[in-house]
Formats: structure tokens, sequence, C-alpha cells
């Protein structure tokens, strides 16, 4: 071989070795960088999602211990009226569960519950806690002569008043006045003198340094009794009244166009004080009716103004049966086949991944149609309880359900009834909150009147929760039924429909079934099983 040929081919050789070495070294390279990638990631396996808790709270001042609600994160606070709300002393609180801990909020310092209390707890996440504080006070102001009961508008800061034309409003007397809690001081101090009072009495409040200024003002009424107003229903009344001091109320009705008078029992009546009501029954719907109120004192009776009123009519939801259903795909929905979708159910979510978990069943309280049978199942990766509802599903959001709750609605029913039986699991999914875990499943029927502008908007996502709640502002009536057992047979229910005020007219109905009360948390036990019948309203007591 000659040189040059020898030559090129030692070069040729020393290129290839230097390939192989940097070949070597770039898996090498590639090799500690996955390395290094690997130690810096630190959540590609999630971190556990146990929701930390307050577990205790304490507060001084505090008129009864502390609620909270470990489900909405909530903690209610009733204070005594000397408290200031301005400045109150947290004493003690705990926390859980092991290594929860408090990230966001100073307890240690007094806090201002005029407004809510925001705290943050972590446990591997952060979980948000609201405080809220109430504080009842014990308002009155009563003057000689009185009718009814006064009106303290503690918004406003105005009082109102009502004595009798005879009395009239010139000189009037001041038997009891406390518009503040207690400690609060009023300037001028009202009890025990005469004022003319054609013209609203001006007293400054001061309440822990703070001074509000209230105006009392004064009506007349034409007799010792007035008739105030009629609520009606559909086969129920309620007729309000005022009286003075010392006197019994009562109330009479009658059809209009009739003569007779017909007295209410006394046991309709709830009287307080020099304020009273009749709750009147039996009536005929789509009816016009008068009443009237009366007052009898030391024998003597007087009479109020009549009003007039026009009952409501009988009102039933449309398939409050569940006799009539369709195939919307592979699930089955509770209208008819091209009719009115005045139910829907959550299986537009759950039928995703299955056939939901709401079906058309024949097994029913009559042996005849058909009714609604609700699944709690697991699907995929969380709880879905069965559950139906008036109004309409709205959407998914990722795995969670956006739904509107309620109808068009503007009677004043008394009651529902229906049919069910029940199949009660175990708790088995209860991520977040597993001291539940093993206890009984609860199915539950609730019913609700509210005035709101629109239906009742339902957000399952945790981030972005929003869920009804029977003590919210917006409702005019609430009831339910709930059961944590097994009932192998179909069995009636029935709950009342407790009226937070006769006065609001509702303007929607929300009537909601599921076969696991916390199934919004994704809370049950797989395998509790609801059948439905015969939903029906009751408009009498």
């Amino acid at each position: 071989m000659s040189d040059k040929k020898r030559k090129q081919k030692e070069s040729l050789a020393m290129v290839r070795r230097q390939r192989i070495v940097v070949a070597v070294a770039a898996v090498i390279a590639a090799a500690l960088l996955a390395i290094l990638s690997q130690s810096c990631i630190k959540n590609d396996i999630p971190y556990p999602r146990i929701q930390a808790n307050f577990t205790s709270f304490e507060a001084e001042g505090l008129a009864s211990p502390a609620k909270i609600d470990e489900q909405n994160r909530f903690i209610d606070l009733v204070f005594d009226e000397t408290v200031n709300l301005e400045q109150v002393n947290v004493t003690s609180y705990t926390i859980g569960p092991e290594g929860a801990k408090l990230v966001d909020g100073n307890l240690s310092e007094p806090v201002n519950l005029t407004r809510y209390l925001i705290l943050t707890l972590r446990l591997y996440q952060d979980y948000d806690w609201v405080v809220r504080a109430s504080q009842p006070i014990s308002r009155y102001f009563t003057v000689e002569g009185q009718i009814g009961e006064e009106v303290i508008d503690v918004a406003g800061k105005r009082v109102v008043v009502t004595v009798s034309e005879s009395m009239g409003r010139k000189a009037v007397k001041v038997l009891t006045a406390k518009l503040g809690p207690e400690g609060s001081t009023m300037t001028p101090d009202p009890v025990g003198n005469t004022y003319d009072m054609t013209m609203p009495l001006e007293i400054k409040v001061n309440v822990h340094g703070h001074e509000e200024l209230w105006e009392v003002f004064c009506e007349t009424a034409a007799g010792s009794v007035n008739t105030v107003r009629a609520d009606a229903g559909s086969q129920v009344a309620w007729i309000y009244g005022s009286c003075i001091a010392d006197s019994e109320g009562g109330v009479e009705y009658r059809a209009a166009g009739t003569q007779q008078w017909n007295q209410a029992p006394k046991s309709w009546i709830t009287q307080t004080g020099t304020t009273f009501f009749g709750c009147l029954r039996n009536l005929q719907p789509e009816t016009e009716y008068e009443a009237r109120t009366f007052a009898t004192a030391s024998d003597k009776t007087d009479y109020g103004s009549v009003v007039k009123f026009t009952t409501g009519d009988l009102r039933q939801l449309p398939n409050s049966s569940f006799d009539e259903w369709c195939k919307v795909g592979k699930y089955w929905a509770p209208w008819p086949e091209g009719g009115e979708q005045y139910w829907d159910t959550g299986n537009q979510g759950a039928a995703t991944i299955g056939e939901g978990n709401v079906f058309r069943s024949d097994q029913t309280s009559t042996g005849t149609g058909y009714s609604a049978e609700l699944r709690t199942e697991w699907v995929v990766i969380k709880l879905a309880a069965g559950s139906i509802f008036a109004g309409k599903y709205l959407r998914t959001d990722g795995t969670n359900g956006v739904l509107s709750f309620g109808r068009p609605y503007n009677q004043r029913p008394t009651k529902v009834r229906g049919y069910f039986k029940y199949n009660c699991a175990k708790i088995d999914k209860a991520k977040g909150f597993e001291h539940m875990l093993g206890e009984p499943d609860t199915c539950i029927v609730w019913c609700a009147l509210i005035d709101s502008d629109e239906p009742f908007e339902i957000r399952t996502k945790e981030s972005d929760r929003h869920l009804f709640d029977p003590q919210g502002s917006y409702v005019v009536a609430y009831g339910s039924m709930e059961c944590a057992q097994t009932i192998p047979q179909f069995t009636p229910f029935e709950f009342e429909l407790a009226y937070r005020s006769t006065q609001r007219v509702p303007k929607y109905i929300l009537m909601v079934a599921s076969s696991s009360k916390y199934g919004d948390y994704f809370v049950g036990g797989v395998g509790s099983v609801m059948w439905l019948d015969d939903l029906e309203l009751l408009y009498d007591y």
C-alpha cells in the first residue's frame, strides 16, 4: 500500500472515531438532561385533594356556638348585642386534617366582621373559607294608644307607628323605645315624653362611637283595628291585621256577592302582640272573596275595612307523573317525542361515556305507566348522582354540568305529594369529605318558589361552583323530603312549603329530585337508586 493511500485510510478512521465520540457524548448529554429535567419536575404525580377545614371557631361575645359548613366552607357566627362587629376578638380555632394551616388571614388581631371575612387554608391545595357574622338586635318603639306593631326599617333608619284618628298625632306619648344595640344611647331619650308627631321625630343613636340619625313617623287609622292586606293562594288566603293593645284579633270572610260572613276559627289565627293574621282554608279556586279583620276588647268588637281577593288555580306541573319519555341519542329524556320539554336530567353530561343514569322505569306506584329511575354511578373519574328537575341542562363544562333550575310559575301551593322507593347504598365516594365515608346515602326531593327575574343557574365545577341556597334572599317558599334508608316498595311522601313571605309573588318554581343529596359535591354511594312517581302540588292545608 502506498504512503498516500495509507494516510488517507488513517485520516478516514480518525474521522469515524471523532464521530463516534460526538455521538456518545450526545447520548450522555441527553441522558443527563433527562435526569436533570426529571429531578426538577415536582408535580407530575398529582397531589391528593383533601379539603382543609376549620373544625372549631370561637370568638368573644358569641351568642351561640359557631356553625361550620364544610360543604360550602362557611363559618356563621351570631353575636350578642354588646359586641362591636368592627373589632371582634377570635379567641381560638382549630383546623384539620393534620398538616393543614392558615396561609391568608390574621386571626391574632381583632377582625372586622361587618363584612365577609375571607380566610385561606392550605393542604396541598388552597381552600377559601368565608366567615359571616350576624347580630340580632331587639328594637322597639311604642306609643300610647298604638294600633298594631310599629314598623322598623333598620336600613332606612325609620320607624312608623299608628294611632287612631280620634286620638290624633299632636300629643303622642312615647311608652318604650330602643333603636340600637344594648349599651347605645338616644338623644333625646323619648321614653315618657309627649311629642307633636304631625312632623317626624328625629332621634340620634350613638352606637360604638358612631352616630345614626333615626326618624319616627306617626300615621292614623280610622278605628281601633286595621285590615292590612290579603295574600291569596288557590284554596287558602292569608289576611293580615293590626289592633290596639290588650285586644284579640280575628278574621271574617265570604264569597263576593253573598251576605253571610264566616268567622275563621281561632286555630286559624296567629297573633303576636298587636298584629295578627288569619290563614283561611278550604276556599274555592278561581273565586273572588271578601275579608275583614275585627278586634275584641272588654266585650266590645270593632271591625276593620273590607279587602277583596281572588284565589288562584290548581295548576300542576306538566308530565309530573313521569309517564312521557323519549330517546335522545342513546339516553332517556323525560318529555314526549316532539312535545314540551318541561323536565330535564343530568343524562346529557353522564351519557358522554355511557347511557346516562336517569331512566324510564316500568316500576310505578299504580302498576301502570312509567316512573323516573335515578341512579348514582361512578362515571370514569367521578361520581354522578341521578337527578331530574324542572328546567333545562344547559351545557357540560369539562366533566361538570351547568343547569337551569326553574320554570315560570306564579301560584302559591302549600304542599308537595308523591311516591318513591329507594335503594340506599353506603357513601363510598366523598373526595374532600372523607368524614362521610360509610354513612348511608340520602335521596332528596325538594321544591322552592323564587321571585328572581330568571331561572337559577347551577354550576357544579369546584372553581366556579354556584348552588341553590334554601336560605337565599330570592326564596319565597321551600320544602323537602329526604330519606337515608332503603324503602323497598313505593311509599307516599308529603312535605309542606314553608313561606318566607306570603306577600311576595313567585316567578319560578324549582322542583328537583336526586338519588344522592350531596351529588352536587360528587359525594354519594355507588348503587343508590331512587324511583320517583306521581308528583302533585297541593293547595290547601
